[in-house]
């Protein structure tokens, strides 16, 4: 699974991308800030059998806040967000939301297993699968199964939160079964983690000397 650096450097392509006026460092920070979250759940691993992975590595929590966005923005005659922090305000707020659903928790669930919809539905998953376009096959793809009546994505399924057990940096040996296990904390893990962390942090860093032209209130 990705590091967390791998997780902050994606983020910051899509603060970048999506800040528009509103790009700076503390707006950089929010974004940054709320796409590191997920990983606490290593710690509260520590205490609760819904840990890593689970408790904030879900769809859940972004769907929620996303819906509670909307209607103080959209619905409710007087914005909170709105009138406490402006148009800015707003901007920054769905951009986090956004990093926290696709770089917190999108990226691990390509990359590993995450319990995407807990506590509504208690299931790791891995989600894999591929597109191609063959000269006798044509388009091939394997992520979702149209074979059957109800197309359904081919995410399988490896345990429930009684089931799975994840070690980390912080709870190397969560079976208990090892007398001195290893504590590895990872950073980069493949070629395209590196890629994405360099490019992603340049990116980010180069943002800052990019003239905008779109103002944070449009």
């Amino acid at each position: 699974m990705p590091g967390t650096v791998v997780h902050l450097a994606f983020s910051g392509m899509l603060a970048a991308a999506l800040l528009g006026a509103a790009f700076d460092r503390r707006s950089l920070l929010v974004v940054l800030g709320v796409t590191a979250v997920p990983d606490l759940d290593a710690f509260l691993a520590l205490v609760t059998v819904v840990g890593h992975r689970a408790l904030l590595h879900n769809f859940v929590i972004p769907a929620v806040l996303a819906l509670l966005l909307w209607v103080d923005t959209s619905v409710r005659p007087r914005s909170l967000v709105r009138e406490r922090w402006g148009a800015r305000g707003v901007r920054i707020a769905w951009v986090s939301i956004l990093a926290y659903a696709v770089s917190s928790v999108g990226l691990d669930l390509v990359n590993g297993v995450v319990n995407p919809l807990w506590p509504i539905h208690d299931q790791f998953y891995m989600l894999e699968g591929k597109l191609e376009l063959s000269d006798q096959r044509g388009v091939v793809q394997t992520f979702v199964d149209l074979s059957s009546e109800q197309s359904v994505v081919e995410a399988e399924g490896v345990g429930s939160t009684q089931d799975v057990n994840l070690s980390t940096g912080v709870d190397p040996d969560p079976s208990g079964e090892e007398t001195d296990p290893e504590r590895v904390f990872p950073v980069v893990r493949a070629g395209w983690e590196l890629l994405l962390l360099v490019v992603g942090t340049v990116v980010t860093a180069a943002r800052f000397y990019a003239p905008v032209g779109v103002s944070a209130d449009d």
